[in-house]
């Protein structure tokens, strides 16, 4: 029986306290007012304008003309015009000739200018309101990622845990006690994270626009005409829902099959394993379907202006080495510590080979959205790589790098499959590349131009990181790691190759 370290239980105590005290800062230093967010864009200018802008010539020549022609146009024409009435209709008096079109380009000029005031104060004012739900979801949509992130972990695992059931494979029941213990994650990670959901329908945060007031209504002033045509599929009651079902669903598996294989442990005959082989084909079918849902309505619902036919399989492929990769790390972390003492190179060798098939896998993903929404260029489709690469530049592409370079470097040879240090240091690499990943889905829609690691994003990735390692290692603690009456345990044991 494996035993919880009282150094590594303190450790994730110390994450979480540390995580929560984190999120609550990020909270209360997000602006709460339009005044607030004022301050914050005149210390942006005065930065702007202290960095040598303001004394550019050529800056003011670009700016100021246009301005002007924008003023006098239009009262340029207005003095022709009177003029040529004036002469017209009147020429008794040169007085009254030269005295009308003085008085109506006056009235021109005053009205032209108001109106340029006018439309100047609400383009700042909507700005201001813009930047406001930004600074705003920046917490929000920090607490967000790392809770989805660390749930779709556990998620990832149990789908490979009920692939291997239907497999019937042969090398991995040694490792089945592991996975099940990540995946024991999922139910209090999925609460959490539902909460988050009602929270956003409940209008606490603005991380998805398409649940802002008056958007469906026709002369409101958010209506909008595209988010209107897919009301019947994207609205609170619906959308909720479906999120039961998916949670439900997904935790009523994970708590089946654990509970049948541990039966199958005093069993006399493969009865239970035999449930556990039907439910988890079963199980498989609902994944695979809710999975794909799952994407368009948590993750890409953030921008529903923008969609992709590739995503579901893509946010698959990032879950799914990410808990593949988990689940090596626990599996070297727990032989360390002398447990699991029939899981051997060879084990290893299979997990790093699935957590290289995978990334480069999710690589073909990545290449085949980005390029053909990229060669075809619809504006409704190429809007979502253009503010990437312009606005995420680095955790766009870093993520590249660290989801397909670094594995496809520390990976590809067949004995560095085999080396601890090198799998560990390939799954921290990816580990830390896919959170980036969800972090590129999430953050422009919601947070825009605005964003950058700070404090929020760090200590929900702390809070969360500690919760994660309690509950994982408080399940390992409940049975023995190696499942006694598998019918293919032997087999298991005493893999080589």
């Amino acid at each position: 029986m494996y035993t919880f370290s009282s150094k590594l239980k303190t450790f994730s105590f110390v994450l979480m306290i540390v995580g929560i005290l984190g999120i609550g800062w990020g909270f209360y230093k997000a602006p709460k007012t339009i005044q607030d967010v004022e301050t914050i864009l005149k210390e942006e200018a005065a930065e702007h304008h202290g960095g040598g802008h303001e004394a550019d010539p050529a800056h003011k020549a670009q700016t100021k003309p246009t301005a002007h022609e924008a003023h006098t146009e239009p009262v340029a024409d207005a003095h022709s015009d009177t003029i040529v009435d004036s002469l017209a209709h009147d020429t008794t008096t040169v007085a009254e000739t030269h005295a009308a079109p003085a008085k109506e380009e006056a009235h021109v000029e005053t009205t032209t200018h108001d109106a340029h005031a006018t439309a100047g104060h609400d383009d700042h004012k909507e700005h201001a309101e813009h930047v406001l739900h930004q600074l705003q979801n920046k917490p929000w949509a920090a607490v967000y990622v790392a809770c989805l992130f660390f749930m779709l972990i556990a998620l990832g695992a149990l789908a490979f845990y009920a692939i291997q059931q239907v497999a019937q494979a042969g090398w991995s029941p040694v490792l089945f006690r592991v996975m099940q213990g990540i995946t024991a994650y999922l139910l209090p990670g999925s609460i959490i994270f539902f909460i988050l959901l009602l929270l956003s329908g409940f209008h606490f945060n603005h991380l998805f626009v398409w649940m802002n007031d008056g958007v469906t209504e026709v002369g409101h002033e958010n209506y909008d005409a595209l988010i209107d045509g897919k009301s019947g599929y994207l609205n609170f009651p619906f959308w909720i829902i479906r999120a039961a079902i998916f949670i439900a669903g997904w935790n009523l598996y994970r708590h089946l099959s654990r509970k049948n294989c541990l039966a199958q442990d005093e069993a006399t005959d493969n009865s239970f394993y035999k449930k556990n082989f039907k439910m988890s084909a079963a199980f498989l079918v609902f994944f695979i379907v809710t999975e794909s849902i799952m994407s368009w309505d948590w993750i890409m619902s953030v921008d529903p202006h923008w969609f992709s036919t590739l995503f579901g399989w893509y946010v698959f492929a990032s879950f799914f080495v990410s808990g593949i990769t988990t689940i090596s790390m626990v599996t070297l972390y727990l032989k360390s510590k002398g447990y699991l003492e029939n899981v051997n190179s060879s084990h290893i060798h299979d997990l790093s080979k699935f957590m290289f098939g995978i990334s480069v896998f999710w690589t073909y993903l990545w290449f085949s959205q980005f390029m053909l929404i990229w060669y075809s260029n619809i504006p409704e489709e190429v809007t979502y790589f253009k503010t990437r690469i312009e606005d995420f530049n680095l955790p766009f592409f870093g993520a590249v790098a660290m989801n397909f370079v670094f594995p496809i470097l520390l990976l590809i040879n067949t004995d560095f499959k085999r080396v601890s240090w090198i799998i560990v240091t390939a799954g921290v690499v990816i580990l830390f590349g896919h959170y980036v990943d969800f972090f590129n889905m999430i953050m422009p829609a919601t947070v825009g131009d605005r964003w950058f690691i700070g404090v929020p994003e760090i200590s929900a990735i702390l809070f969360f990181l500690g919760l994660f390692i309690f509950v994982v290692f408080s399940a390992l603690t409940k049975a023995p790691l190696v499942p006694k009456r598998n019918p293919f345990i032997e087999e298991s044991k005493h893999f080589h190759y």
